[in-house]
């Protein structure tokens, strides 16, 4: 006589456990990094687009790049909400946004930092010793605005650098929560 009846499958979810103190701290800091980069080059777009003149590449660039990290990081939210943050997607991602991240850094430091007609050439073309800056007139906005815009440049740098060192720490940190969850 055979036996019937329904045969059940035991599906078991695998969980990781990622370290939650660096895990939000690499969430606050990467957060930060790509709001700024985004903020900043897209304040810039629109400045140009006021001007009338077209955007250099790593305008939109940018902001493309700063949007995908926020985007990732509400994706990685999303995922550690439902206790299922997978180390391969992470890693992946991280690895994604670091070559895309230091993309960036090159160019915004050739921009920055170039032989000829960078922005760092322009940034002390209004000095303090000049009477440049206090007054009502137009050569003190212009030296507020000349240093507000090397200021945004240089803070995109460093949250590019930032960025980036996160990033590649994150794939470590994947690599080791993986290695440490196995059966």
């Amino acid at each position: 006589m055979a036996r019937t009846g329904i045969v059940g499958i035991i599906e078991r979810k695998r969980t990781y456990q990622w370290p939650e103190a660096q895990l939000n701290f690499w969430l606050i800091v990467m957060l930060a990094a790509s709001a700024t980069i985004t903020g900043v080059f897209a304040y810039f777009m629109t400045v140009q687009s006021r001007f009338r003149v077209g955007s250099p590449w790593i305008f939109p660039y940018s902001v493309a790049t700063g949007s995908l990290g926020i985007l990732f990081i509400f994706i990685i939210l999303g995922l550690v909400a439902q206790r299922q943050l997978l180390p391969g997607i992470v890693m992946l991602g991280s690895f994604i946004l670091f070559v895309l991240f230091l993309a960036g850094l090159i160019e915004t430091s050739i921009q920055l930092y170039g032989p000829t007609g960078s922005v760092n050439s322009y940034c002390n073309i209004y000095h303090p010793s000049s009477g440049y800056t206090s007054g009502q007139g137009e050569a003190t906005l212009a030296y507020l605005e000349t240093q507000g815009i090397c200021n945004d440049w240089k803070a995109v740098f460093a949250f590019y650098i930032v960025g980036s060192v996160f990033l590649l720490w994150m794939m470590v940190m994947s690599y080791q929560v993986s290695r440490d969850n196995l059966d």
